[in-house]
C-alpha cells in the first residue's frame, strides 16, 4: 500500500470512530511524525478526506468537518432515495439465495450486539455485507458509488449511537425485513423496509441528540 493510501486509511478511520472530533487541526508537521510518512503523501491523504467532506482547508489548515442536525436531515433525505431505490432494483435483479442467507444471519444479530465487543465489529460487519450485497445486487455501478460517497458520512453518525444496544437490535431487524423483502423478489416491499428502517434511525439520532452535534453556525 502506498504511503498516501495508508495516510489516508488511518485518518479516515480516526475521523470516522471520533478519535479525530470536529474541529480538530490536522497539522503536517504532527500528522506526518504520528503516521510515519512524510509531507507530501500526508498532503495527498488529507486532500482525498477534504474531497470527500470529512476535513476542511481554510485559513487554520486541514481541519475535521462538523455534523450538525441539519446535516444528518440532509443526508437521510438523499439517504431515503438512494437506499430506497437500490433495495427496490436488488428485489429485481439480486440473487435470492444470498439476500436469504443474510435475513438468517441478521434475526442472529443480537447475540452479536450482546457480546462482549463493545464497538459491534461482528455486528458492524455484517450490516456492510448486506450493503455489499445491495451495491452488487443492483447492477448500476454510479448508483453504487453515490451510495458508498455517502456512506462514509453515515458511519460518522451512525457510530454516535454505538451503544445503544436496544436500538441496535431494533436495527438488526429491520436489516433483515430489507433482506426479506429482497429474496422475496418484491421491490414494493424492499423499499418501504428500507424507508422504515431509514426513519427509525433518524427519529433515534434526533432524540437522542448528542451533545457533539452541533447546531450549525448561523
Amino acid at each position: 500500500m502506498r504511503a498516501s493510501d495508508r495516510a489516508y486509511a488511518a485518518l479516515r478511520d480516526d475521523i470516522i470512530e471520533w478519535r479525530l472530533l470536529p474541529g480538530t487541526v490536522l497539522a503536517e508537521v504532527e500528522q506526518s511524525e504520528r503516521l510515519g510518512v512524510s509531507r507530501t503523501p500526508l498532503r495527498e491523504a488529507l486532500s482525498r478526506l477534504t474531497a470527500e467532506g470529512l476535513t476542511t482547508a481554510g485559513g487554520r489548515g486541514v481541519v475535521v468537518t462538523d455534523i450538525s442536525l441539519d446535516d444528518i436531515d440532509e443526508l437521510f433525505e438523499l439517504r431515503e432515495t438512494l437506499e430506497g431505490k437500490a433495495a427496490a432494483l436488488a428485489a429485481e435483479r439480486g440473487d435470492s439465495a444470498v439476500f436469504r442467507e443474510l435475513q438468517e444471519e441478521l434475526l442472529a444479530a443480537p447475540a452479536l450486539i450482546s457480546s462482549t465487543d463493545p464497538a459491534r465489529h461482528d455486528y458492524y460487519g455484517l450490516v456492510g455485507r448486506l450493503d455489499e450485497a445491495i451495491d452488487a445486487a443492483i447492477s448500476n455501478s454510479y448508483l453504487a458509488q453515490a451510495m458508498r460517497s455517502l456512506r462514509v458520512h453515515l458511519v460518522r453518525v451512525r457510530r454516535l449511537a454505538a451503544d445503544d444496544a436496544a436500538r441496535l437490535t431494533a436495527a438488526a431487524s429491520e436489516h433483515a425485513a430489507i433482506a426479506e423483502a429482497i429474496a422475496a423478489g418484491n421491490p414494493r416491499l424492499a423499499e418501504a423496509a428500507t424507508t422504515v428502517h431509514l426513519h427509525r434511525s433518524l427519529s433515534h439520532v434526533k432524540a437522542t441528540h448528542p451533545s457533539h452535534l452541533k447546531e450549525p453556525h448561523g
